[in-house]
């Protein structure tokens, strides 16, 4: 009897298969599938998106990271002709700098891990019984590629190497930077250490446990924190906040895999180490905020990124489970918020960054929680994942990553750690043990989901000397207690543990507005008053101006009736005021920065609606200052016409064609309102302008926001539409193939329509059910600070490792109506009915308009650059590409 297809095992396959199929299909040899054009990603064929593509070298990566989900899931034949394409097509000699840490844990650990399953099915006998340690011999040849990078005094490898050339020469390209992130550096033992075993070469191992040393050595002492950022060659760290999340993550969790996987104690007492401090500093259940490492009391900022996600499952292994469940069910209740993890939320859980690249951590540290605990709850969120990626992020060609999880719009990108990591922990979430060819429980998970086997710990054991670890601090041995503990023994007396812990965190998100946490010193340093916070600030309050004076920071009254904020950290009473005026500022920058994207519309979503895509492709539109207010009214459906003349700038010649429907019309040659009052005229219920400078992207383009011509807009009623010519090709493709093409202009994407949905898939695709838009509630901010492109420009510029405490002279500045104002009063984030309201407007999205209007500013000119110490200040772009370069 043959099992539905609906049970979450098989839906996970048949995903799998829509995902790999279309990559294999559209996009190889291609590293990567762009799965809403579907055509393969080829580095240099494509605009560049910056930092995210030092993952693409032109070596196939979506097939090498995939190869091993293949035999988990069971696709032992797929398997075999996935690895007899790698060893006939890919190159690993191509004049491409790539990502050093991306092409160790995605490439180097795919074939390891395609390796480690290769020679275990040829044991078996049935496949791959011509396999003689190909796989392994092409990550032996990478790995002498990757070698030069670790040519620095430090023994930290560089960021960047080029495949071909390798580090220094001028033809490599690279071989001039300074900083690596520390996940960077410390993410390598567990590939390093399974090559050098696997093939005796020890120079490998050699090289990943060096650069581990001088991490380790470089912590700060008094914290045992690491920072985010660190000078290769001297040592230094150069960002001075410290977390679990993007930038630290892996680093961590390498620590305790290389005990697992080494045998080596010395690495199981540095985590330990490291863990005491998190769970001391950075754990604040059920969040975790990063801290400054040399002020760990202090939080280094108010929101916490997408990547900190695997940090529950990483507990599970250590065997803290509390902590583990109180954070997981945080997160789950931020996903059924916003469908999706969002890159970054705030602690009172409003979208901080918008995107979501399909990352596979959450689902990771639910399977872990299901395996130490047993509770069908996991199973529950597991469908939930199930269900949301096949509503949401599903395409004709795959599944896009979403670019804004508020309006549903999608990215044209599918990383192949979807493939490595998110198919392979939900099939194992669901599996029964038969379902599995072989016993997982013999593997490590590197970083990547790729599997080492543990039977390498006794493999050439002898050729690496025990590290020698020293100056740990003394520790509490009752923290350490459940370390690797037996999963069988962990709730022996009571089955309802879990929900015991999770029950109280149900209503975290929705019911509860928790203000920004804030950590201050020994609760008011021994009762003292707390320090005076941003929000409760009066310009007119006299002892207000008496707390900022021994902060340090001074008033400055402007010509223009401003009133400016600049802070001296030398002026302050003491070490312990300046912190508080450190802070102090940085809660005006936020406010501010909160304030100035208020005033911004939020993007909007066109979603096509017609066959094939019934609503699968969502795409990021720019709103318009004028027109139908799709925020406010009922979104508008049609199908889509083509202007003439295209640019829309005078009376239309074919009336005919766009009435009743959304005319498509050419950005130039005249206003937007002009070619919104003549495809109105003509009859068009809507109207979607299209970029014409080719090639242009929401993907490496600020957000655009179409403005008025200056002249009073209220007789345009229909909605308008921007989309960049990226975006707009995918309409204009869809007309050329299918001819008639029905979209949906709307504030937020809706769910598809059933009737089509299941006439195309009966039994793979779950209903859909109508969801009505999220409230979006605005809060009127009494604080204009500073203008946020002043302040991306300042995070872009500024060499804050040069300076020094003293150098350092920050601004801010008030508007005259916030002298007499308390802005307190309009900062209340709980409403009457105890719901939250929803302020979720993207960090960097910027507002253009056609005209050159400049938006109204009111940042005070800085005085000097910021120093290090005030670097977090601007730490918003910095941590941003940061997530960027590290997937994990």
């Amino acid at each position: 009897m043959v099992e539905p297809v609906f049970k979450p095992r098989n839906q996970v396959l048949e995903m799998f298969d829509h995902a790999y199929g279309n990559y294999m299909e559209h996009a190889y040899p291609a590293d990567e599938l762009m799965p809403l054009t579907c055509r393969g990603r080829v580095r240099g064929q494509e605009p560049s998106r910056g930092d995210v593509d030092d993952a693409l070298g032109k070596f196939s990566l979506t097939l090498i990271d995939s190869l091993d989900t293949l035999v988990v899931l069971n696709k032992t034949k797929e398997f075999e002709d996935a690895v007899r394409k790698v060893l006939r097509d890919v190159n690993l000699d191509n004049d491409v700098v790539v990502s050093v840490f991306e092409t160790n844990i995605r490439v180097l650990g795919g074939l390891l891990g395609g390796h480690s399953l290769a020679i275990m099915l040829k044991e078996k006998g049935e496949y791959m019984q011509w396999y003689n340690d190909e796989l392994l011999q092409m990550a032996k040849q990478l790995g002498y590629k990757l070698l030069p990078a670790f040519n620095t005094t430090s023994g930290l490898p560089y960021p960047r190497i080029n495949l071909k050339f390798g580090i220094r020469k001028p033809e490599a390209r690279t071989g001039t930077e300074t900083d690596t992130c520390t996940a960077c550096a410390g993410t390598l033992i567990l590939e390093f250490a399974a090559l050098s075993r696997f093939t005796g070469a020890t120079i490998f191992e050699e090289y990943a446990r060096k650069a581990l040393d001088f991490l380790w050595e470089k912590r700060q002492r008094s914290s045992n924190l690491v920072g985010v950022t660190i000078n290769i060659h001297t040592g230094d760290w150069v960002r001075k906040d410290s977390g679990v999340g993007a930038g630290i993550d892996s680093y961590y969790e390498y620590l305790l895999k290389a005990y697992v996987l080494l045998g080596d104690d010395s690495f199981l007492e540095r985590f330990n180490t490291h863990y005491d401090a998190i769970m001391r500093y950075i754990s604040q259940p059920p969040l975790l905020l990063d801290v400054h490492i040399h002020k760990p009391m202090l939080n280094a900022r108010t929101w916490m990124d997408a990547l900190l996600a695997f940090f529950p499952g990483l507990q599970v292994l250590k065997g803290d489970i509390r902590p583990a469940i109180e954070t997981h069910e945080m997160l789950y209740q931020v996903i059924k918020k916003h469908n999706f993890l969002p890159e970054a939320f705030t602690t009172d859980f409003r979208v901080h960054w918008a995107q979501h690249p399909l990352r596979p951590e959450f689902a990771e540290s639910t399977y872990f929680l299901y395996k130490a605990t047993g509770d069908p709850y996991y199973l529950e969120v597991g469908k939930t994942l199930i269900e949301n990626l096949n509503k949401y992020a599903r395409v004709p060609c795959g599944f896009a990553a979403m670019k804004d999880v508020r309006t549903g719009s999608h990215e044209d990108r599918m990383d192949s750690f979807f493939l490595a990591e998110m198919f392979k922990y939900l099939y194992l979430l669901f599996a029964d043990k038969e379902d599995i060819i072989f016993d997982i429980e013999d593997y490590i998970f590197t970083t990547e989901a790729h599997l080492l086997p543990l039977w390498l710990s006794t493999t050439n054991q002898s050729m690496s000397k025990k590290n020698t670890t020293s100056e740990y601090t003394e520790l509490d041995d009752s923290n350490f207690d459940w370390t690797c503990p037996n999963t069988q023994i962990l709730f022996p007396n009571d089955p309802l543990y879990a929900q015991s812990i999770r029950e109280p965190l149900k209503n975290v998100v929705d019911k509860s507005c928790p203000r920004g946490i804030i950590r201050v010193e020994e609760s008011f340093r021994s009762g003292a008053k707390p320090p005076l916070r941003a929000r409760d600030f009066m310009a007119t309050n006299p002892e207000h101006l008496e707390i900022l004076k021994k902060m340090g920071v001074s008033l400055i009254h402007l010509k223009d009736g401003r009133v400016q904020l600049v802070q001296h950290a030398i002026q302050a009473a003491s070490s312990i005021d300046a912190e508080d005026g450190l802070r102090f500022m940085q809660e005006m920058i936020e406010l501010s920065s909160q304030q100035q994207k208020e005033q911004q519309l939020p993007p909007r979503a066109v979603q096509i609606v017609s066959h094939p895509f019934f609503g699968r492709v969502v795409l990021t539109a720019g709103p318009a200052q004028f027109g139908l207010d799709l925020s406010k009214h009922k979104e508008t459906r049609g199908f889509v016409a083509s202007s003439k003349p295209y640019n829309g700038c005078s009376e239309l010649t074919n009336p005919e064609a766009v009435m009743g429907k959304i005319a498509l019309i050419q950005r130039g040659q005249c206003m937007f309102a002009e070619k919104a009052r003549n495809i109105q005229n003509a009859g068009a219920i809507g109207g979607i302008v299209i970029d014409d400078n080719e090639g242009s992207s929401s993907d490496t383009a600020p957000l655009f926001q179409m403005a008025g011509d200056g002249k009073d807009t209220d007789d345009i009623k229909i909605p308008m539409l921007f989309l960049f010519s990226k975006e707009g090709s995918i309409i204009l493709d869809a007309i050329r193939e299918y001819e008639e093409v029905e979209v949906l202009l709307s504030d937020k994407a809706k769910d598809r329509d059933p009737e089509m949905e299941n006439e195309e898939q009966p039994s793979s695709e779950n209903d859909s059910q109508n969801q009505s838009a999220e409230q979006m509630t605005s809060i009127s901010q009494e604080i204009d600070l500073i203008d946020q492109e002043s302040l991306e420009e300042t995070s872009l510029n500024s060499h804050p490792e040069s300076l020094s405490p003293a150098d350092t002279d920050n601004a801010a500045s008030v508007s005259p109506s916030e002298q007499n104002s308390n802005p307190a009063e309009n900062h209340e984030t709980t409403s009457l009915d105890g719901e939250c309201t929803d302020l979720d407007n993207q960090l960097q999205e910027q507002s253009e308009t056609e005209e050159d209007s400049s938006p109204n500013v009111s940042w005070g000119k800085k005085v000097q650059p910021i120093d290090s110490i005030l670097a977090d200040w601007n730490e918003d772009i910095e941590a941003f590409e940061m997530m960027e370069k590290d997937e994990l």
